[in-house]
């Protein structure tokens, strides 16, 4: 059911007996009327129902089961029914838009479950039989095709896709996420990455997907120098035939068209971290000064650069003034962050930068010890990745035997970036 910020039911619908309409009356008063929304868990456990919930704006997305089931299935289908919502009645939709609309949004939600089980919850399928709101209808397919796109396995890519060239643009998106000790101790070191597709393909052609993973090199012992990478929680876009990742390490799968994320993964070994931060920080006696040394050192291949690579130095919060000079970027004392904020635009590969700053501290009344919170940095470094992945192949098997044209791209960026001073 649908609630707005009253606790009011805007919409509802019941696909078993057990659940009465009268349980809107607890979660308006337990829920709504507390105010427990952000800060406690979007479970509640009324009178022997369990509620899970979630908001869009100032409606409330709620699912009401007296069964055990899995709250990560009726999460996703939460998060999918508004996604189908954003796609019919656009990005912002309200409550106005919501009451305008009740015919389409009981008719999506009759063709999305049936008895409590999600069924068809693709925008694509969707959009062949329900026209109404604003997405296009598109050439009214024949009835056994539509058949097919409706019950069939493929329900994310429809027939008949014709594009004049035929291209896949692959991104390999990757997030550092390190934690320094103050003696330069790696207390948390590891890379959570993203695969990234934007197919144009004509047809329902069938992709290979192949990445340097350890276990596959491994097995095809193709005599190579360099080692695989030890790749961990993959995570795939449902097209990916599961079956077949688990048999052989092979992501093998029939792509949706246009953009979506093929995979997650993860990395915690062997990872070529991008920046190395050598930091002295020193409180002389009497706290009336600071003195920061900080040097940095690019790890990453001199034919390479980063980007918008910004390095927030902490400073105690009664800092009165800071006498800065780094060897290149810009570097000034920020008070709303309550630290130094250096900016490189540009910082080349294998390169050594230097920046010291003497930071006056204002006296007070009573001296409190400074925490010294951890450097922070961002950054991105183009055509690089941290773990090592890289693409080995992409092939596309295709009944006309058409000719592909394939582009990949490597971006690395700061995740939870952190040195310890």
């Amino acid at each position: 059911m649908v609630l707005n910020q009253k606790g009011d039911v805007m919409i509802s619908r019941q696909y078993r007996d057990d659940v009465s309409r009268t349980a809107a009356d607890s979660f308006r008063l337990s829920v709504v009327a507390a105010k427990e929304t952000g800060t406690q868990a979007p479970v509640k456990r009324i009178e022997n129902c369990s509620f899970l919930y979630t908001r869009h704006l100032n409606m409330y997305f709620v699912a009401l089961t007296r069964s055990n089931v899995n709250p990560a299935l009726v999460f996703e289908y939460l998060f999918q029914k508004i996604r189908i919502l954003k796609a019919y009645l656009g990005e912002e939709f309200d409550e106005n838009s919501m009451r305008n609309n009740m015919t389409l949004i009981y008719e999506l939600m009759d063709e999305t479950m049936d008895f409590g089980y999600p069924q068809n919850c693709a925008v694509d399928v969707l959009r062949l039989y329900i026209n109404l709101g604003s997405i296009r209808p598109q050439d009214e397919p024949e009835p056994s095709q539509l058949t097919s796109q409706i019950t069939g396995a493929i329900d994310w890519r429809r027939e008949g896709i014709k594009h004049k060239r035929n291209e896949v643009y692959i991104d390999v998106l990757e997030s550092v996420n390190l934690l320094l000790s103050s003696t330069g101790t790696v207390l948390r070191n590891e890379v959570t990455g993203q695969v990234q597709m934007n197919t144009k393909l004509t047809g329902m052609p069938e992709c290979k997907f192949g990445l340097n993973d350890k276990l596959v090199i491994e097995r095809e012992d193709t005599g190579q120098r360099k080692p695989g990478v030890e790749i961990d929680d993959c995570t795939f876009h449902r097209c990916v035939r599961l079956g077949k990742f688990d048999a052989d390490r092979t992501i093998t799968f029939i792509p949706p068209d246009g953009e979506f994320e093929l995979m997650r993964y993860r990395v915690n070994d062997n990872i070529n971290v991008p920046f190395r931060f050598i930091p002295a920080v020193q409180e002389e006696h009497g706290h009336t000064r600071v003195s920061i040394d900080l040097k940095v050192i690019a790890n990453f291949s001199d034919q390479l650069f980063a980007t918008n690579v910004i390095i927030k130095i902490p400073v105690p919060k009664n800092t009165a003034k800071a006498k800065i000079k780094a060897s290149f970027g810009r570097a000034k004392y920020e008070p709303e962050h309550q630290g130094i904020l250096w900016r490189v635009k540009r910082f080349p590969g294998k390169a050594e930068c230097h920046i010291t700053a003497e930071v006056e501290l204002m006296p007070t009344v009573r001296p409190k010890p400074w925490n010294r919170p951890p450097i922070n940095v961002e950054f991105q470094v183009p055509m690089f990745t941290a773990s090592g992945v890289h693409v080995r192949f992409l092939r596309v098997y295709d009944k006309s035997g058409y000719h592909t044209q394939r582009w990949v791209r490597y971006i690395t960026k700061a995740g939870n970036y952190q040195i310890r001073i």
